[in-house]
């Protein structure tokens, strides 16, 4: 076991490359991002979002234009969904240690919560696995520390992605977290290096699913390959679990791609960023 490991506190991964290292900097670039937005205010209780995970430069206006809804809004638990991109495992990574280090300072683990989680099903398992070096997960909490200060996390990262998994694990989430004031943020990114014409097709369908609330559709689209999501397991356990804790509507606030950022149409990445409320 690592010295990382013994103290059960998980470092930074990407610090300093997807996002600054340095605590000033990265509170004055979130808040550039916050400020350089059209004000436009969700009414009702915000139950889940659905954020990017790019290096900040990429995406991390999309980001804000989800987490600006949670200002002046109070959450005990947050829960954070997101893939694995560098290691494979079945079913879901929940690391029910002590907490979530940034430049921001530690994210406490909500340890009870994330245990009980785990216990709900085979599917979850207390591990490190997919946690040490996963950035989608880690370029979340930044916005989060910013925008709510103080709230306890339950960190989630999904292996494999299947439909019925994906359902299951959402279920569970609402069940455990049912009486917190709680939050669901999926972590995704859209499509992968197409021109930005085949892209912005691809993902007006991802659009459309969201704000229909329609993660059945969405999944027959990823399925067949007319759409694309890194994160689409975790977004339809986000869409899963919101609807369960009293969501009854979705709405994209802003899509981009890498794009409308480089200059560069030939090969981009899309990113959206989304709310599932109450009205």
């Amino acid at each position: 076991m690592s010295a990382i490991e013994g103290r059960r506190i998980r470092k930074p991964a990407v610090a300093g490359t997807f996002y600054p290292d340095n605590p000033t900097a990265l509170k004055e670039q979130i808040d550039f991002f916050l400020e350089n937005l059209e004000e436009k205010e969700i009414e009702g209780d915000i139950y889940g979002v659905i954020s990017p995970h790019a290096g900040y430069m990429y995406s991390g206006q999309v980001a804000a234009a989800g987490y600006k809804q949670l200002l002046g809004r109070d959450y005990d638990v947050v829960v954070v969904i997101s893939p694995s991109h560098r290691e494979y495992f079945k079913g879901v990574s929940a690391f029910c240690g002590e907490g979530y280090q940034t430049p921001l300072g530690v994210v406490p683990i909500a340890e009870d919560l994330c245990r009980r989680l785990a216990e709900q099903s085979e599917l979850i398992v207390d591990s490190w696995t997919g946690h040490r070096e996963e950035h989608a997960l880690e370029v979340q909490l930044p916005f989060l520390q910013r925008i709510l200060g103080e709230f306890r996390l339950i960190p989630l990262v999904m292996g494999d992605q299947n439909y019925d998994d994906a359902v299951e694990i959402g279920e569970i989430i609402a069940r455990i977290i049912r009486h917190e004031k709680a939050l669901v943020v999926a972590s995704s990114d859209l499509s992968h290096y197409y021109p930005a014409a085949v892209a912005e097709k691809m993902d007006s369908r991802m659009i459309r699913h969201v704000n229909n609330f329609d993660f059945e559709s969405l999944w027959d689209d990823i399925e067949m390959r007319r759409a694309e999501a890194c994160g689409a397991g975790p977004i339809v356990s986000a869409m899963v679990a919101t609807k369960k804790m009293g969501a009854n509507k979705s709405e994209v606030l802003l899509y981009r791609h890498s794009g409308h950022v480089t200059g560069d149409d030939s090969a981009v990445v899309g990113y959206l960023s989304a709310v599932m409320y109450h009205v």
